[in-house]
C-alpha cells in the first residue's frame, strides 16, 4: 500500500519560482515485500560478449577460441515500478557511496515517474530501500549529494495549478537509503518543454531543458537561479574540469565556460530525434556523442575535429529498425559503454590512442541509458528494469601479489593435464575449466559452463571466480582427493559438488562464497577456513 503525501506552498524566490512543501501528488511505497521482491536474480551470472569478429552474432565456444577479456557478471535486475496498471521505465541513475538513485518515467502519454534508492554496498545482495512515486511528473535525470536528491523532471503546466513551465527541478531530503519527506520538497521551474539533465558542480546545480529551453545554474540550498542562458534543445550535459559540454539537438555539441558562454561548437549532422534521450560523455581527449541511427560519434574535445564513428554492431531479429539507435554513452577509464536501444549494450575500449568496439554484452531488453562508476556498470533497460553489472576488474594489490604469474592468453576451454603445474594472472572469460593437475588463477575470471576439479587435482584461486548464470546453471565439481583452495570471492550459479575425499579450503578472513544452488557433499568431505556464506548453503 502506498501512502500519498500532501504538502502546502510556503515560499518563492528570484527569477525562478521556488516552492517548499508544495501540494503535489507524491506517494511512498510502504510495502517492504514489494521493495524486496523488486530485486530479480533470474538472469544473474556470467555475461558473455558477442565480439565484433563473430559474424554470426554468437559467442565462440570452440577449443581453439581464445579466452575473452572483460569477465563481466550480472549481479541482479531491479524490476521497474508500476502503479495503477502502468509500468514505468528506467531513465537515469546516479551513484553515491553505498547507494544508487534511479529515475523512472513513462513512455506513454501523460506524465508519471518514480525514484528508487538501491543499496549496493553488498554486491551480492542489492536491496531497494526506498521508492517514491510522482503521479503527475516524468523523472528524467537525477543527482545526489550530502543528503539531498536533485531531479530534473517534466510536468504538464496546463494541468498543474502551480507549474509555470513544463521543466521542473526538485530537491528531496534522503539519508541512509530512505526518503525524508518531513523535511519538505523544494521546486523550481525552468523554461523549456522538459528538464532533461542535472549535474552538481560545487555549490550549484546545472540543469538543461529541452525544446525552447535553457542551461541554468541554481543555488543548491534554495534553488534560486544564479545564471541562465537560452538554448534550442538541450538533451544532456557532461562536465570535465571547468568545461561544460552540452548536447544541443539543434546543432550538435557546445562547449561552455563557467559563465555559460559558448567557447566552441562542434556541428554534428545527425538526426537526434524529437524529444528523445541522447547523452554524451568525455572520453580521454575526445567527447563521445550518442547519435541515434549513426551510432556513437567521437570528436576531439579541444579542437572539435571529427575522430570516427562507432557503428551499432548488431541488428537483432524481431527488433524494429527504428528501435536500434544509440541513446546513451558512459565512460569508465579506458572503457566506453554504448546503449543502443533494441541493439543492446556495446562495449568499446581505448588502446594505443585508438577506440574500437569489442562487442555486444549479453543482456536482455532495450538498453536506453548506461552509467559506470568504479567496478560497476548500470544499464537502464526500459521496461526490463535496471541492471546492475560487475566489471570484475582485478585489484591492483591482487595483481602485485601474483606478479610472478604470467598473463593468461590461451583458449577459452582451459584444461590442465595431470602432472602439470600452471599459474596465471589476469581477467578473462572462459567457456569451461577442467583441472587434472595443479592450477593457480590470480585475478578475475568467469566460466560460462562447467568446472571440474578431477581426482587428486589442485585448483587455487585468488580474486574473483564466477560460474554459470541463474537461468542456465552450471556446477563446480570437486572429485576424490582433489582440493579447491579459495581466497577471495566465489560465486556459483549452480551447485557446488564435493565427492568423497574432496577438500575445500578458504584462506584468510575475508573470503565470500555466494552459491545459488546447493552444496552437495557425497561421503567424507572436508571444508575448512573462514568465509562469509551469503546464502547460508553450508
Amino acid at each position: 500500500m502506498a501512502l500519498a503525501i500532501c504538502l502546502v506552498v510556503t515560499a518563492c524566490a528570484d527569477q525562478t519560482t521556488v516552492f517548499s512543501d508544495p501540494q503535489e501528488e507524491v506517494a511512498l511505497e510502504e510495502s517492504q515485500s514489494v521493495l524486496e521482491n523488486s530485486v530479480d536474480f533470474e538472469n544473474a551470472g556470467v555475461l558473455d560478449i558477442f565480439e565484433s569478429g563473430s559474424t554470426s552474432g554468437k559467442s565462440a565456444k570452440g577449443n581453439n577460441d581464445l579466452a575473452g577479456d572483460y569477465p563481466l557478471s550480472l549481479v541482479a535486475q531491479i524490476d521497474p515500478p508500476s502503479r495503477d496498471g502502468s509500468q514505468l521505465t528506467a531513465s537515469h541513475v546516479a551513484i553515491d557511496g553505498d547507494y544508487a538513485y534511479v529515475a523512472y518515467n513513462t513512455v506513454e502519454d501523460g506524465y508519471s515517474g518514480a525514484v528508487d534508492i538501491i543499496r549496493i554496498s553488498d554486491p551480492n545482495n542489492p536491496r531497494v530501500t526506498g521508492r517514491l512515486f510522482y503521479l503527475n511528473v516524468d523523472v528524467n535525470s537525477i543527482a545526489y549529494e550530502n543528503g539531498f536528491i536533485y531531479i530534473a523532471c517534466g510536468v504538464d503546466s496546463e494541468l498543474s495549478v502551480r507549474a509555470t513551465t513544463n521543466s521542473l527541478i526538485a530537491k528531496l531530503a534522503s539519508t541512509n537509503g530512505t526518503f525524508n519527506l518531513g523535511a519538505g520538497i523544494s521546486y523550481a521551474f525552468q523554461p523549456g518543454f522538459n528538464a532533461t539533465d542535472i549535474k552538481i558542480t560545487g555549490n550549484s546545480l546545472l540543469v538543461g531543458s529541452g525544446k525552447d529551453g535553457t542551461v541554468a545554474f541554481y543555488n543548491k540550498s534554495d534553488l534560486a537561479t544564479l545564471n541562465e542562458e537560452p538554448f534550442d534543445d538541450v538533451r544532456a550535459i557532461a562536465l570535465q574540469n571547468n568545461d561544460i559540454a552540452i548536447l544541443d539537438a539543434s546543432i550538435g555539441v557546445s562547449i561552455l565556460d563557467q559563465d555559460l558562454q559558448i567557447i566552441q561548437e562542434i556541428v554534428i549532422d545527425s538526426d537526434f530525434g524529437v524529444a528523445t534521450k541522447r547523452t554524451l560523455d568525455f572520453f580521454g581527449e575526445n567527447i563521445a556523442v550518442s547519435e541515434g541511427a549513426k551510432g556513437t560519434g567521437l570528436y576531439n574535445s579541444s579542437t572539435g575535429a571529427f575522430v570516427k564513428h562507432l557503428p551499432i554492431m548488431t541488428s537483432p531479429n524481431g527488433v524494429e529498425t527504428s528501435d536500434i539507435v544509440t541513446n546513451g554513452v558512459a565512460t569508465n577509464d579506458d572503457l566506453l559503454f554504448i546503449a543502443n536501444g533494441g541493439g543492446g549494450l556495446s562495449l568499446a575500449a581505448q588502446q594505443d590512442n585508438n577506440v574500437e568496439v569489442v562487442g555486444v554484452i549479453e543482456l536482455e531488453g532495450s538498453i536506453n541509458y548506461v552509467q559506470s562508476r568504479d567496478d560497476y556498470l548500470f544499464a537502464a533497460a526500459g521496461k526490463g528494469g535496471f541492471q546492475i553489472i560487475k566489471l570484475n576488474r582485478p585489484s591492483q594489490s591482487l595483481v602485485e601479489s601474483c606478479a610472478n604469474s604470467p598473463r593468461y592468453s590461451g583458449t577459452s576451454d582451459l584444461s590442465i593435464n595431470s602432472g602439470t603445474e600452471l599459474a596465471y594472472s589476469g581477467a578473462k572469460r572462459f567457456n569451461s575449466l577442467n583441472v587434472n593437475g595443479s592450477l593457480l588463477l590470480c585475478g578475475s575470471w568467469t566460466v560460462r559452463n562447467l568446472v571440474n576439479i578431477n581426482a587428486d587435482a589442485l585448483f587455487e584461486m585468488n580474486g574473483t571466480f564466477i560460474v554459470g548464470r541463474n537461468n542456465r546453471r552450471r556446477n563446480i565439481t570437486i572429485n576424490s582427493g582433489a582440493t579447491f583452495r579459495v581466497e577471495g570471492n566465489l560465486t556459483i550459479y549452480g551447485d557446488l559438488i564435493l565427492n568423497d575425499g574432496a577438500t575445500l579450503e578458504f584462506l584468510g578472513d575475508n573470503s565470500v562464497v555466494n552459491i545459488f544452488g546447493s552444496v552437495i557433499r557425497n561421503g567424507n568431505t572436508e571444508v575448512s577456513g573462514n568465509f562469509r556464506d551469503i546464502r547460508s548453503r553450508f
